[in-house]
This record gives structure tokens, C-alpha cells and sequence, in this order.
């Protein structure tokens, strides 16, 4: 090889008392002192001294470096890690495979008269279904669609990293379609969760990523935009629908169903709920608002629906702090002279770490008594609060005691088990007594809401105010002669 009419010899060649006057060794004393002229970064430092060579020479070798396979600077600077890659890194160990199996029995009127009489079984049918979830907790609480896990009669969830567990519902609001999972897992095992972004911190035209299952295919993820937030404000009295999603043209698939919807800080913006096809069309992606989904976290872990213990307080999560969003009107929370917008500091003398910590703290003493310390503006203020069990303040306003019948109780009354609460005691003067309801009635709703647990009546109680009136559904005994006919109707009553 030949380079400026000179051969070239590799430094191996050249005798050992010949090197120093070679060409190839005399311009090493140049780069030693150019690569002194650079530092620990790789920026150039002033170097009077040094010639034009000298520095070319200085700027190769670092580019040389930063060539060379497996160095810090192709780690460090790969150029393929970028804010997507970060984020969906960042994201993909909260995010799981959901699958369930729910059990349809089939009967007809022929099958129903076998059963009757002759104790011969339903037909039974095995349904799978696929879905995706997010992890919200590190004790490993899950977030998913309701409509993923509706009616299922077992519950499957595979994590990022294979592992696979049996999941327990726990709570759902239809109407925001959203339900909490847990994992079934060993006592100390903790997961990674996902970071709620702020409620409406959502930018038209930022970059969004899909993940979840689609098409049971695996763990899969989805670019794309955000193009539109949701069309309407929540009355808070109607399901939520195409009006109140978010809108993007990442790929939502089905089993995308309950998947998280992120932004490039990784924070979750949404649940992904539906996709909208038209025939020969593009489909169009939707996911419910963190919002929303914070709202229905918040309500998931309240003393009302943990507990069946009246608080009164709705508190969300917020910066890492729990904040009250709304106080209910003669709650105990209200008389303990809690705010909306107090951010609460301590409780019982410890700081909660979380929500769920927080409502495992306000329900831990057995007195039903909880001493909070809030922030309040620049001061701090300390509140004791005493809840009320759901029992005590349903015969506080409406004056009935209800039970929940079991399946041999509900069988002897015509209902089947969790279609209906027993009336065992009525108030003369309260205001069902006013309503004429008599020991032995049936409560199967409260305005149009099924009353499958003293739960639900006692939540949808305690949003109400003295005054108000509510619509109860009843399926009331009657003898003729030797028979006993049932039956259904309603009535209005004002709470008290």
C-alpha cells in the first residue's frame, strides 16, 4: 500500500532503534498532545501550541472512539433510543395480558323441567375471552374494561416478563366501564405500577402509544397522535360514550381492551376502550380519560365501597398527594370540617404512601375513627373524622334494617341470591314506615339501580341530602288463601 510516493510500514516492522526517526512515529508526539487537549468529554480545549493537523487528528480519534463496537458512546448515544422507545421501556412491565373464562348455561323450557324434577344439570358452555389491564399499584391492583372481565367465572394475567397469575375482581362502575383487579400473588411480592398523568394535562397532536393484547397476539404497542379530547363535560348521569373518549389513530385492536394509553413521559392519559370502524374505512381509536379513570380509582378505594363506611369524602390522587374532591353534604367527612382542595398530609399519625395506603389508614382502627392532618392553603390543620356504618345510616334516613338473604333465604322469598335485600324491621314513624313498606318486603332497587348488597343502597344514600327523594323498587308478599303471590312495584320516599 502507498501513500505520498512513500511505503508504508506497520509499526511491528520497523526496527526497534529505527522507530523514533520514522515518519509513522514522529507524528505521534502530535496526537499525544492533541488528545491532551481534550477532555474527559470530548470537547476540545484551547491549545495554542498544537497545529491545524494536530487538532484534525484530536476530532478523529474521538470519532474513532465513539465508533468503536460495544464503547460508552454508542451505548449512551444510541440514536435509536428515543422519547418512544424511553417510554414504552418505561411502561411495558405495568402492562398485562388479561384472559378469562366465563361459564354460560344453556336451558330451555324442556332442560328447566328435567332440572326441576328430575335433578338433571344445565348444559354448561365455556366462554374465553382476551383482554389487556394496567397495573396501578405495586401490591399488584389492576385496572381494566369492565366489559373485559364482565361475568367472568375466572380471570387469567400474563406480565411483561411471563409470569402468570389467577386475578380477583373486585369493583366496577359500569357506566365508566372501568373495574379493579387483583393479583392473587404471594404475600410480599410487589409489581411495577403505572404514573397517572394530571387530569387534563393532554395536548392536541401530541405523540400517544397503545399497548396491550391485540388480537391475543401478545404484549404490542401502537404510535400515534392524540385527535381529540373528549366532546363533552360529565354530568355524572349518564354512561360514558364515544362523546366523553379521547380520540387517536394509534391502532386499537380487540384485546387492546383495557390496555394503557401513554404519553411520551410514560404517564397514563387514558384506558383504551373501543375502536370505530367503517366498512372500506379507516378505524378510528378511543380511550377513556385518566380523569376518569382517576375518578373511578377514587371511588374503588373508598371506606364506602372497601368497608361499607360512610365517609363522605371523595379524595383522588394528585402529585403524589391525596386530595379531596368533593365533600358530601352532612357526611361525617363534613362535620369533621374537611374541604374540597385540602390535601391530606397525614393520617393517624403516618404518611400515606398512596391512595390505597390512605383508605387502608382512614378504615385501620377499630372505633371507625380517623385523625387526619391536612393542607390547607399555607396551614395545616388536624381533623378527626368518625364514619358511619352503612347499617346505621340507612335506619338514620330511611328508618329500615335490611339483611342480606342468603341462597336458602332468598329461594323461601322467590328471588335469587343477590337479586334483592329482606326488609326485617321497619320505623312506624320514619319515613318508610310513612311509605307503608312492612316487614317481610322485598328491596330489589334504588332508583333503578339493582340492590344486590346493602353496599350499593348505602352508597347511593349517602349522596343524597335531607329532603331528598328516592325511588325504591319492592317485590312485596301476599297471601291468598294458601298460596303466596308476589308482588312488584314502587315507591317514593324522602330522606330525612
Amino acid at each position: 500500500m502507498k501513500g505520498n510516493g512513500a511505503a508504508s510500514q506497520n509499526w511491528a516492522d520497523i526496527p526497534q532503534g529505527k522507530r523514533q526517526r520514522t515518519g509513522a512515529v514522529q507524528k505521534l508526539p502530535h496526537l499525544r498532545a492533541a488528545l491532551k487537549c481534550t477532555n474527559r468529554l470530548g470537547l476540545r480545549q484551547s491549545c495554542g501550541a498544537l497545529g491545524r493537523g494536530a487538532s484534525v487528528l484530536a476530532g478523529l480519534a474521538v470519532l474513532l472512539v465513539g465508533w468503536l463496537p460495544g464503547s460508552a458512546a454508542t451505548v449512551s448515544n444510541d440514536i435509536r433510543r428515543d422519547a418512544t422507545v424511553l417510554a414504552i421501556e418505561q411502561v411495558n412491565p405495568t402492562v398485562v395480558n388479561i384472559a378469562t373464562e366465563t361459564i354460560i348455561e344453556q336451558r330451555d323450557w324442556y332442560e328447566e323441567l328435567f332440572r326441576r324434577f328430575y335433578g338433571v344439570p344445565s348444559r354448561q358452555q365455556k366462554s374465553l375471552n382476551l383482554g389487556s389491564g394496567v397495573i396501578i399499584d405495586e401490591e399488584g391492583y389492576i385496572v381494566t374494561n369492565f366489559h373485559v372481565v364482565r361475568r367472568a367465572s375466572r380471570i387469567q394475567v400474563k406480565l411483561w416478563d411471563g409470569r402468570e397469575f389467577e386475578a380477583e375482581p373486585l369493583v366496577a362502575t359500569e357506566s365508566s366501564d372501568v373495574a379493579l383487579l387483583k393479583i392473587r400473588s404471594k404475600p410480599g411480592d410487589k409489581f411495577k405500577a403505572i404514573k397517572f398523568a394530571e387530569d387534563d394535562d393532554l395536548m392536541l397532536g401530541e405523540t400517544v402509544l397503545a399497548l396491550g393484547n391485540p388480537f391475543g397476539l401478545g404484549g404490542s404497542v401502537s404510535k400515534g397522535i392524540l385527535s381529540s379530547k373528549n366532546r363533552r363535560p360529565a354530568t355524572g348521569a349518564e354512561p360514558l360514550n364515544v362523546e366523553d373518549w379521547l380520540q387517536t389513530d394509534a391502532a386499537i385492536n380487540p384485546g387492546n381492551s383495557g390496555g394503557p394509553l401513554v404519553n411520551l413521559r410514560g404517564e397514563l392519559i387514558g384506558l383504551n376502550v373501543a375502536v370505530f370502524r367503517e366498512q372500506n374505512g379507516e378505524g378510528l381509536g378511543f380511550s377513556i380519560p385518566v380523569k376518569q379513570v382517576a375518578l373511578a380509582v377514587a371511588r374503588f378505594f373508598a371506606p364506602e365501597v372497601t368497608d361499607s363506611l360512610w365517609f363522605g369524602g371523595h379524595v383522588k390522587s394528585s402529585a403524589g398527594q391525596g386530595v379531596v374532591s368533593t365533600v358530601q353534604p352532612s357526611s361525617p367527612a363534613e362535620r369533621a370540617g374537611l374541604k374540597e382542595g385540602d390535601r391530606v398530609v397525614q393520617v393517624n399519625g403516618g404518611a400515606p404512601g398512596s391512595l390505597i395506603a390512605l383508605n387502608r389508614m382512614l378504615v385501620s382502627n377499630t372505633n371507625r375513627q380517623a385523625r387526619l392532618t391536612v393542607q390547607r392553603g399555607t396551614e395545616r390543620v388536624n381533623l378527626t373524622v368518625r364514619m358511619v356504618p352503612f347499617e346505621d345510616m340507612i335506619q338514620e334516613k330511611l328508618g329500615l334494617t335490611l339483611l342480606e338473604p342468603n341462597a336458602q333465604t332468598a329461594r323461601q322469598l322467590g328471588v335469587n341470591p343477590g337479586d334483592g335485600l329482606y326488609i326485617e324491621e321497619v320505623e312506624p314513624d320514619g319515613p318508610a314506615g310513612s311509605a307503608k313498606l312492612q316487614r317481610g318486603f322485598i328491596l330489589t332497587g334504588i332508583d333503578r339501580v339493582k340492590a344486590r348488597e346493602i353496599r350499593i343502597v348505602g352508597e347511593r344514600l349517602s349522596a343524597t341530602k335531607r329532603g331528598d327523594a328516592i325511588t325504591l323498587s319492592l317485590i312485596a308478599p301476599r297471601r291468598v288463601g294458601n298460596f303466596v303471590e308476589f308482588r312488584q312495584g314502587t315507591v317514593e320516599v324522602k330522606v330525612r
